[in-house]
């Protein structure tokens, strides 16, 4: 069942880049609790930091392919050690400069680090554990990472309160070194006993195949119009929101915005579940219209209770994890030897959905500025600023709701041949 003669040898093995996984949510999520600070640091406004913020996701997703080819061609040991060490690199560099595009530039290099997370993990877990095994490890993989999610919200901004930001931005970027240095030592391949699983090597004609399918074009781009709630909500603009629109403390608004990665510990499994029962199409269309709903009523002010506003975001959270459901139908559309590349692509465009509402957000703010400054001379936004731009959220992910539905329609009226690919 496992690869080696010690039955938790791989397990430990797999704990190496699941550290990572589980660390670079906290160097995604971080800047959005110094967000005033930053704007006032680089002096920038809204639609500045939106940008800002956006580029991590350019990095993420242009890197993801190029992961994969890396992670195949070099292993995991090496792949992770340089991407930890760009991390940390680039985090120091973001702490340190005054300079926007510099700031920019190592936000962009975080993002390419942190692209090795969730492949290097999957990686070892093929490498280490049967195909029986794999599906399992890779949920309890995401059920760990998210705990980063959670830990980068109201405990990391506590150190920044005690502490101060730039402190806690160097031990992040030194932890990250740390987690590269242990990962190069540490981590080990099974050798010669997992030959016979590598995957199929690379091939450029794999491209070729994948971007002829409409199919999966269409699904990647609904993907990418519902993860507003995650990516450009949860990630950036949910705790300044919250602020402003409830009077709550950063502390208080960050430990809100975790209720979110607390909703997608369960809806992974709850969604995988109702899938089965309700098929998948039908799932990501009722979480991406349910998505909408909810966040609409989260923006209309009604509910004025902690408790409800906890629970509001829980099940947002639920509904975040119909992008699992999203792989799951990318992969009934290819042959296996498509699968690897498939999920990178679904992946890369979805992560672009990052610097969408980021980028989108920050324009519709500036847009509705009323000319307010504070007392530092930072641009004021009020609260009809948040819920004009914010809007965009529900509505994409109405939008990407009804190409889902087409799609589901199209699939069950005439099911499409499996993408295969070069002999």
């Amino acid at each position: 069942m496992l690869k080696h003669q010690n039955k938790y040898f791989p397990f430990l093995m797999w704990g190496f880049p699941l550290l990572f996984f589980t660390y670079q949510f906290i160097l995604r999520l971080w800047p959005s609790l110094m967000m005033h600070s930053i704007m006032e640091n680089l002096l920038i406004d809204a639609s500045g930091f939106g940008f800002l913020a956006a580029v991590y996701y350019y990095g993420y997703s242009s890197m993801q392919i190029p992961v994969a080819i890396l992670l195949d061609r070099f292993g995991a040991r090496y792949t992770i050690f340089g991407c930890a060490i760009l991390c940390g690199c680039a985090s120091l560099l973001f702490t340190y400069t005054d300079n926007f595009y510099l700031a920019c530039l190592s936000r962009f290099f975080v993002g390419v680090g942190s692209a090795v997370g969730f492949l290097g993990t999957s990686k070892v877990i093929s490498e280490w554990f049967s195909k029986d095994h794999y599906a399992r490890m890779i949920g309890l993989s995401f059920t760990f990472g998210l705990m980063g999610a959670l830990y980068g919200g109201k405990p990391i901004n506590l150190l920044i309160e005690n502490h101060g930001g730039a402190v806690v931005a160097v031990v992040l970027a030194c932890v990250s070194i740390g987690l590269g240095i242990v990962t190069y030592a540490c981590l080990k391949s099974p050798g010669t006993e997992s030959s016979s699983c590598k995957p199929e090597s690379f091939k450029l004609a794999h491209f070729k195949t994948l971007f002829s399918s409409p199919f999966i074009w269409f699904l990647a781009i609904a993907n990418l119009l519902m993860v507003g709630s995650l990516e450009g909500f949860a990630d950036v603009w949910g705790v300044p929101y919250l602020m402003i629109a409830y009077g709550l403390a950063k502390g208080d608004a960050a430990e809100l915005i975790s209720f979110i990665f607390v909703g997608m510990l369960f809806g992974g499994p709850l969604l995988a579940f109702l899938s089965k029962r309700m098929g998948t199409y039908r799932v990501i269309v009722f979480c991406g219209v349910g998505m909408a709903f909810s966040f609409l009523l989260l923006l209309s002010g009604f509910f004025y209770s902690w408790y409800c506003l906890a629970a509001l975001l829980f099940c947002i959270g639920i509904l975040c994890c119909y992008q699992v459901i999203v792989f799951v139908v990318g992969s009934e559309l290819v042959s296996p030897v498509l699968l690897s590349v498939t999920v990178a692509f679904i992946n890369s465009i979805n992560m672009l959905g990052g610097s969408f509402f980021h980028t989108t957000i920050g324009l519709i703010m500036d847009a509705s500025w009323t000319g307010l400054l504070d007392a530092e001379g930072i641009r004021h936004y009020t609260i009809k600023s948040y819920e004009v731009s914010l809007l965009v959220i529900p509505l994409c992910a109405f939008i990407g709701a009804c190409i889902v539905g087409g799609l589901g329609f199209k699939w069950h009226q005439k099911k499409p041949s499996i993408l295969r690919g070069p002999v």
